[in-house]
């Protein structure tokens, strides 16, 4: 019953893109962080290599440099992936490109550079890490990905759990697919139905993309039914295949969640 009665508020506050804008997002399976393993360590050149020759999707993690450059890189802090102290914002991209990923020689890219690699073969997701911090801070780290992708023609999207992020590219970046990243965290009471509609009716998305552990969901289901395809995340085993092709359009897997 709620999702009936929110139903037109929903088409009203954030209304469905338009079929052919979105098609893409259910015809491939995306690489959380690309095709990662021993060796290969997560947003690295080598995992985006291994999803190329794989022909799979690539979903990435971006985070801004001192110098505001996009760079691909999913922490704040540099010391889980690379070894080194310090945040990644304190650091400028050239200092950046020379730091070594942990595991291999691969040193932290660019989003052009992955965009570059990419060169349209395999659809990309580009996930956005904000900080709560400020307007003007997610403000800069959207514009400095807007400048990478304008003017790329591969199949491309943004997506965050930050609904000002997606909502600044409806603002300012209409034609760029815009996904709101959702997390229930057995918030599935009327309170956390509140909260996940008022992002959704801030961010106007084109697309979900889905935490695994919470599916099914009524409230997934109800947007797409109307039209938002929802991706889901992150699918790691046979059982979470499953669960994706019953439930959402492509899986974002990895590991064992690879088919």
């Amino acid at each position: 019953m709620p999702s009936l009665l929110f139903a037109p508020l929903d088409r009203w506050r954030s209304p469905a893109p338009k079929p052919e804008k979105v098609a893409w997002l259910g015809g491939a399976d995306y690489a959380h962080r690309g095709l990662h393993g021993p060796g290969v360590p997560e947003n690295s050149p080598s995992a985006f290599a291994a999803a190329i020759a794989r022909g799979m999707g690539i979903e990435c993690d971006i985070q801004r440099s001192l110098d505001g450059q996009a760079m691909v890189f999913h922490d704040a802090a540099l010391e889980r992936l690379t070894g080194e102290p310090g945040l990644l914002a304190e650091r400028s991209a050239e200092e950046l490109g020379r730091i070594a990923l942990s595991g291999c020689t691969d040193t932290i890219p660019t989003l052009r550079q992955l965009l570059d690699r990419i060169a349209g073969r395999v659809p990309l997701l580009i996930e956005i890490k904000s900080s709560r911090r400020g307007s003007s801070r997610t403000s800069a780290l959207c514009l400095a990905v807007r400048r990478v992708i304008e003017g790329y023609d591969g199949a491309h999207a943004i997506m965050s759990f930050d609904p000002r992020v997606v909502r600044w590219f409806a603002d300012h970046s209409p034609l760029t697919v815009r996904g709101l990243v959702v997390t229930e965290e057995n918030a599935k009471a009327l309170p956390g139905m509140i909260r996940r509609r008022l992002a959704l009716w801030h961010a106007r998305p084109d697309f979900l993309a889905y935490d695994i552990r919470d599916l099914p969901s009524r409230f997934a289901a109800a947007q797409r039914r109307r039209g938002l395809p929802v991706l889901t995340w992150t699918v790691r085993s046979a059982e979470h295949r499953e669960r994706a092709a019953a439930h959402a359009d492509a899986p974002i897997a990895e590991g064992a969640g690879v088919a």
